[in-house]
């Protein structure tokens, strides 16, 4: 059967297609889905104004008031209003990602300036305009390490947040690569891996010290915590989700994830790369570089299947750290860990064990009953922390948590 593209379909060209699949009319096509919806129990229809009242009475059940000391990979953080109210101009909000230099210039210098800020946070040389989230960020540098090294197997941390690791091992497994997951330090020979993949500060809060390894090292890390943290520059390839870099959370996404690395890395890495340059007048201008389209069109010649990108987030990323500018950024992550380790402090007075020895803004207490203690909290109006197991909690502050804040949440647990 074939069929003429971009021409509506005829009723012979509609005959043959329902031929090809047994049926003998549209009707017949469609005909278990009105069965279908009627088991949906609708409510009768109701006008525009009606439909708007019944939404709002719906969101009014909704409890909104709890104080957040969840974290796991999103976390609740300030965001200048100004930052939000710019990345929504329709010049960004509608754009099309371009393919071409000189579709949207503002675009590619948005790209530009975020490449150049994520560089200055991670201490590497390149970045990309970012990839989907963290989780693909860590799976892709995995695949640029075995590219690089034409090695099949790596290793990972088991600290890696569980997430990243899922998507980690169904990239690798659909690619024939072999990961294996270490706990504790990595002090054994790493020349017969393509890399090793650690997380720090890891899912669990700790803070880890970079191995020293024979192969390419690839570290994930908040690039919040870098605020107050050393960058991973003895990394080969350093990834991560700039969520907590002015991204709502949002239920959970829309995230961006980052991948940098060093310059002799620059033309392994997925997702676009914008560059600045001078046209022939001698104005500034911007264009994607380093990588030919080809990387992002053809399948036999693509370094992944990302064509495209977050930019919309990386944008706000990118007006975040602008507007924050060093200063800002530093306070609010020293504002962060200051309170982290307040409520830790305060919870080991109480009696609970902190399972970290060092951490940023989070960390996992050891309890009896962690169902309990999370209840106890929620009874509060306290989102206290993640269940890990029946006896560990993760729990997190932020700069948009208090003091007082703090204390209720001792006062809380017995």
């Amino acid at each position: 059967m074939e069929l003429k593209n971009f021409i509506v379909h005829s009723d012979d060209d509609r005959a043959q297609m329902l031929n090809f699949i047994g049926m003998n009319s549209v009707e017949e096509l469609f005909s278990a889905v009105p069965a279908r919806m009627g088991g949906l129990k609708l409510e009768n229809p109701l006008s525009e104004p009606g439909v708007q009242k019944r939404i709002k009475a719906l969101a009014r059940r909704n409890n909104t008031d709890y104080i957040s000391f969840l974290g796991g990979g999103a976390y609740n953080k300030f965001i200048p209003a100004c930052a939000g109210q710019v990345a929504q101009r329709f010049e960004f909000l509608t754009a099309y990602t371009p393919y071409q230099p000189e579709i949207s210039q503002g675009s590619l210098q948005v790209m530009y300036e975020f490449q150049t800020m994520m560089c200055r946070l991670t201490g590497m040389d390149v970045c990309n305009a970012t990839v989907y989230d963290a989780a693909t960020a860590c799976a892709e540098a995995v695949l640029t390490a075995v590219r690089i090294k034409n090695i099949n197997k790596i290793l990972a941390a088991n600290s890696l947040n569980p997430e990243y690791r899922k998507v980690v091992e169904t990239y690798s497994g659909a690619n024939g690569i072999t990961v294996e997951w270490f706990s504790g330090s990595c002090d054994f020979s790493t020349a017969d891996y393509a890399c090793v993949l650690i997380q720090t500060p890891d899912f669990y809060g700790e803070i880890l010290e970079l191995p020293e390894v024979d192969t390419l090292l690839i570290v994930c890390t908040d690039p919040s915590s870098l605020s107050v943290l050393k960058p991973p520059v003895q990394a080969d390839i350093v990834v991560g989700d700039v969520q907590t870099l002015g991204i709502p959370l949002s239920f959970g996404g829309p995230y961006a994830g980052f991948i940098a690395c060093k310059e002799k890395y620059m033309r392994k890495i997925p997702g676009r790369l914008s560059g600045r340059t001078a046209d022939a007048d001698g104005n500034q201008a911007f264009c994607l570089t380093l990588q030919t389209r080809e990387q992002h069109i053809k399948r036999e010649k693509a370094t992944s299947n990302i064509c495209s990108n977050q930019a919309l987030i990386g944008l706000s990323a990118a007006l975040y750290l602008s507007v924050m500018g060093e200063d800002g950024f530093k306070q609010a992550g020293y504002l962060s860990a200051k309170l982290a380790h307040l409520l830790a402090d305060k919870l080991k007075a109480k009696g609970f064990k902190i399972l970290n020895k060092n951490f940023f803004n989070e960390f996992t207490i050891e309890t009896p009953d962690a169902d309990k203690f999370l209840a106890q909290l929620k009874a509060n109006n306290i989102l206290g922390g993640i269940k890990l197991d029946d006896k560990r909690v993760l729990t997190a502050a932020t700069e948009m948590n208090t003091v007082e804040e703090i204390d209720l949440y001792i006062e809380s647990i017995a």
